[in-house]
């Protein structure tokens, strides 16, 4: 009986333990989850309440009439901009999220040995979800070219990645709704596609610099990395910090502007710069954007205010396209590794793919 007691006596603080070890993380998560569920309700309850919270403020604090030009600007931008900054905060933190399932060696695995028209898809696709910015160009396409990618299916991807992201389909979806957001991104990624496979046609790999092929990209760099969900959710809050972090005073910026050519530009007045009765309207759009430098969140709230003004669709959706698509810092890294010919193609056939889409939603809408 004693011998059954002592025995029962040293499994017991190991069973709790065994126990413990069990429950803990479960609890953690569980916690995790409901902190999360109620910062979603609290969420969904101020994005539906923005709209007369701003009316308020502004007629009610800034004592302004909704019907004058000074009351209508003021307004756009108190409802526009927290309702483009919760947007961004949601979806960042969920791409964010699914960012954390690919590295860089990861998508190179995924694209590489692949046919052209297939690789061309899945370039265009992951480069939706796959972090990029200008400063990132040189060592991705080093990385893609030497694990074997295609050069098509290469500039597919650097040309999705910028073009078609995250901070542009939220901020088109929150300003502009889902039509628009939705025609953006299908004939972002076409764009993407068709680019690519275009260069790919074209048998350019001669204008690549030389060196760019004596490099051995490094095979210890991990294709996936096997990391916990409660890490994954630090990496949606780093993708938080990082990007909003870094775009909310373009974000301001932009609907700054915008609101002021809401409220004090004349009604139809863009129509005769940018309204699809004007022929020359989309080539001079792209003409202008290629050499700007922006982002979505500087662009994007100006692009909805045109709109409003009487700019035709495709006039618009071609000038946002090449600000963001063709970025003028992206094509200076990008000739540390191309020659002249080879950047020349690649600005040209984007910017001639653009102007066919632009023109093509003059004639559609």
């Amino acid at each position: 009986m004693s011998k059954y007691s002592t025995t029962s006596h040293q499994s017991g603080p190991d069973s709790e333990h065994s126990l413990y070890e069990t429950i803990a993380p479960l609890m953690r998560y569980a916690s995790i989850a409901a902190i999360l569920i109620a910062i979603l309700i609290a969420w969904i309850a101020l994005y539906f309440s923005l709209n007369p919270i701003s009316t308020a403020v502004t007629t009610r604090l800034f004592h302004l009439d909704l019907h004058h030009r000074a009351g209508n600007t003021v307004q756009f931008f108190l409802f526009e901009a927290p309702k483009v900054l919760m947007l961004l905060l949601l979806i960042v933190f969920v791409v964010g999220i699914i960012r954390s399932f690919f590295t860089p060696a990861r998508t190179r695995q995924i694209l590489a040995g692949r046919r052209e028209a297939i690789g061309s898809i899945l370039a265009a696709a992951l480069g939706m979800v796959t972090p990029f910015c200008s400063c990132s160009a040189v060592p991705l396409f080093i990385g893609f070219v030497e694990s074997g990618v295609p050069l098509g299916v290469t500039f597919t991807f650097l040309i999705a990645s910028p073009m078609v992201n995250e901070v542009a389909l939220v901020m088109l979806f929150g300003l502009m709704g889902w039509r628009v957001a939705a025609i953006y991104a299908g004939t972002g990624l076409a764009i993407a596609a068709v680019s690519g496979w275009v260069i790919g046609r074209l048998h350019m790999e001669r204008f690549v610099e030389p060196w760019v092929y004596q490099i051995t990209v490094s095979s210890e760099e991990p294709e996936f990395e096997r990391i916990l969900w409660l890490d994954r959710i630090d990496r949606g809050k780093q993708a938080v910090h990082d990007i909003v972090g870094r775009v909310w005073p373009y974000v301001l910026a932009g609907i700054a502007v915008g609101a002021g050519i809401h409220g004090y530009v004349p009604e139809n007045y863009m129509a005769h710069l940018m309204g699809g009765s004007v022929w020359w309207s989309v080539p001079a759009a792209v003409l202008i954007g290629v050499p700007m430098y922006s982002n979505a969140a500087g662009i994007i709230p100006i692009v909805q205010a045109l709109l409003e003004k009487g700019a035709s669709l495709g006039t618009v959706l071609a000038f946002m396209m090449s600000v963001i698509g063709l970025s003028f810092p992206e094509t200076i890294i990008l000739r540390k590794v191309l020659k002249l010919p080879l950047i020349i193609t690649f600005v040209s056939v984007v910017a001639v793919g653009i102007i066919l889409v632009g023109y093509l939603f003059n004639f559609l809408f």
